[in-house]
């Protein structure tokens, strides 16, 4: 029977029991096939690795290896020069478009907070949630493992955290987005973008009160939702600056 000798590095480790976390492991195969079907039966999501060496060359996701192979596993965003061999895609995946599956409404909601475009539905079948990531080009934020093993995707990533503002702490460090903030410029609610406005546009949907203390309006050319710098704005500001690390 076909022996593999196989490491994970790094958050790759999350998928794997604690007697395999952080070492070589040895595993026996009826059948070698494709090294992508080898590691997901492990447990690890093909969506979350970036680089695969055997025997210490890198390898693409349909190569096949043989009895004896040492195959070692890295992440994505993994901190390691690998300019001179062959990654797994052609570009990074860090781009600042994402689709949310239903469970993670209130990251969507501080996503967009940041300024970032995020598509969420709370009623969104998980095949279109993959054409979605894959037809847009958008990164899945999912807490599916099973959803994260599908073929077509590509942009992905599994959020380990429970709460939503470590959700939100661990998807801005995971995927290095510190830089690409644009803060209070995407309706949180729809997603649409915001636009400034004079008080007089929007008059009739301010409370009296707000219309004596604040002049500075946007207004979301999506669903019309009109926003200013009230009590709240002090406190999300510090979130953005904690979350960022300022």
């Amino acid at each position: 029977m076909p022996r593999l000798t196989l490491r994970f590095y790094r958050e790759l480790n999350d998928f794997l029991p604690k007697p395999l976390q952080q070492r070589d492991f040895t595993r026996d195969f009826v059948v070698l096939g494709a090294v992508k079907n080898i590691i997901e039966a492990v447990g690890v999501p093909h969506t979350e690795v970036d680089l695969i060496l055997v025997n210490g060359q890198s390898a693409a996701f349909d190569y096949h290896p043989e009895d004896g192979d040492r195959i070692s596993v890295y992440p994505l965003f993994e901190a390691l020069d690998i300019s001179s061999i062959t990654r797994l895609r052609p570009r990074p995946l860090r781009e600042s478009r994402f689709v949310l599956d239903c469970h993670l409404g209130r990251l969507a909601r501080y996503l967009r907070m940041l300024g970032f475009d995020c598509v969420f539905s709370g009623h969104c079948a998980d095949q279109r949630l993959v054409e979605i990531s894959v037809q847009q080009e958008r990164i899945l934020l999912t807490r599916d493992l099973d959803l994260l093993k599908r073929k077509a995707l590509t942009h992905a990533y599994y959020v380990r955290a429970i709460r939503p503002l470590k959700q939100l702490a661990e998807v801005v460090h995971r995927l290095q987005l510190q830089n690409s903030f644009a803060p209070f410029s995407r309706c949180t609610v729809c997603n649409g973008t915001l636009t400034k406005v004079t008080r007089e546009e929007v008059w009739s949907q301010i409370p009296p009160t707000s219309r004596r203390k604040f002049t500075e309006y946007c207004r979301c050319e999506g669903c019309g939702r009109v926003y200013w710098k009230g009590s709240h704005y002090k406190r999300m500001h510090r979130l953005i600056a904690t979350v960022k690390g300022d």
